[in-house]
């Protein structure tokens, strides 16, 4: 009951907050989804792979986000802006259930305090911090979001620089030996003290370097964004004397834009990481939880995503993804590709028709000399994988625009896993049929 209770207040108090100040300045903003459906053999609404399939008919969670914000001072070009948001999510299956809100944003922005550079902005705090994201499967590829502080839109030569210290700290798993007696029957040490292979968990101060330069004009409506994240474990005394062997990783991205290209824009990102955010490359991460492990693994990925409008009526969004993973002790490569198109056709201002079709595959490589070395224990292999959804939608939404929302739909997918005959109870294929509202203002 008490969850009940805080997660209730926390949500009135923000728009309570919201109404009774929004005549003194104060912005409100937010994002939110929710909604209901059902499967045909697993009873609600399934799930699966949104970020290489697709998200249109694949979310069967309710989420949402409150922010608050408010200029607190303004006077001889120098401004201080106080930023704050909740955020919490749920199942769909019953009014009553979920989290209790997370304080997801809580920090201190200010500007002009250069006074060579007035655009530039000094920050602390926790914060969403310049995150990318493709919409159409909520896959974060850039996003080291977090506690920390930092300076960003330093005019530097024709682009902006950003500089930032986010903290992010990482649980890292090792394999130790201890003393045990020997409990197998059938071992011929049976009875006998020897040397037991054990596995432990440390958490490490983790710290992510963040330095990105933006806004650099290559030709008319082109533009190049570079950036590199260093992430610093900082053992304890005790991490350091015992021989945790936790190593910094790097990952390096270049992302290139072209604005104004058949009526919306395009998107091109190739990224590199090291050590533990090579991991990240084929899991979908976006620099966040990063093991700090040393493994001397590499991995990258190659996106391509936007939105055209190639006509008034049409608009198509879509992703394509390549990435692949090398590890260098206990595994084999493992490789990931994803495509993802959603056409839409608008009726009027208010209509439009919806389909999203996609597919993902993915390698996983063969464990090595039993998938574990003395600084690093990788994910449980779980065999290849492909996976395909076709979701058809209708919708109504406050605008024509393909980022217009709220936006009220119904929709049917059919998901099918092409690797596992028994996916889904007794067959390898599942549909979803229901209703869902997003929004973000």
């Amino acid at each position: 009951m008490s969850k009940i209770c805080l997660t209730a207040a926390a949500v009135s108090a923000a728009l309570v907050s919201a109404s009774a100040m929004a005549s003194d300045g104060v912005d409100f903003h937010g994002y939110m989804r929710a909604g209901a459906g059902i499967s045909g053999d697993n009873g609600g609404m399934i799930s699966e792979a949104k970020n290489g399939i697709g998200r249109l008919g694949n979310e069967n969670d309710a989420y949402g986000e409150i922010g608050l914000g408010k200029e607190v001072y303004n006077q001889d070009g120098k401004s201080f802006y106080l930023d704050s948001m909740l955020a919490g999510g749920s199942t769909s299956d019953k009014l009553w259930s979920g989290q209790n809100p997370q304080i997801v944003q809580f920090n201190a922005q200010a500007k002009g305090l250069i006074e060579s550079d007035a655009d530039a902005v000094i920050w602390a705090g926790k914060r969403y911090y310049q995150r990318h994201d493709i919409h159409i499967t909520d896959f974060y590829y850039w996003n080291t979001s977090g506690a920390g502080g930092g300076v960003e839109n330093l005019t530097a030569g024709p682009g902006k620089l950003s500089l930032a210290w986010i903290r992010d700290d990482v649980d890292v798993k090792t394999v130790g030996s201890e003393k045990a007696i020997d409990q197998d029957k059938t071992s011929p040490t049976y009875g006998q003290i020897v040397d037991n292979d054990t596995q432990k968990t440390e958490s490490v101060n983790n710290n992510i370097i963040d330095v990105r330069y933006a806004g650099l004009g290559l030709w008319e409506n082109g533009s190049l964004e570079l950036g590199v994240n260093a992430f610093i474990p900082n053992e304890t005394k005790s991490q350091s004397d015992s021989d945790l062997k936790s190593e910094s990783s790097y990952m390096f991205t270049a992302e290139l834009t072209q604005g104004d290209l058949f009526g919306g824009f395009n998107k091109t990102v190739l990224q590199y990481g090291t050590n533990g955010s090579a991991e990240q490359m084929t899991t979908y991460g976006a620099g966040m939880g990063v093991k700090a492990v040393t493994n001397a693994d590499q991995g990258y990925r190659l996106i391509n995503w936007g939105v055209a409008a190639p006509s008034e009526k049409i608009e198509i969004g879509h992703q394509l993804m390549y990435a692949n993973t090398s590890f260098k002790e206990n595994q084999d490569d493992h490789s990931v590709y994803s495509i993802v198109v959603r056409p839409m056709y608008k009726w009027n201002d208010t209509m439009r028709t919806i389909v999203e079709a996609g597919y993902t595959a993915e390698k996983n490589g063969d464990l090595r000399d039993g998938g574990i070395t003395s600084d690093y224990l990788p994910n449980t292999n779980t065999g290849d994988k492909a996976l395909s959804k076709f979701t058809v939608a209708q919708a109504w939404s406050a605008g024509s625009s393909f980022w217009a929302r709220p936006e009220i739909r119904v929709f049917a997918s059919y998901i099918t896993d092409h690797e596992n005959d028994n996916a889904f109870g007794d067959s390898k294929s599942e549909y979803n049929v229901g209703i869902q509202a997003e929004a973000w203002w």
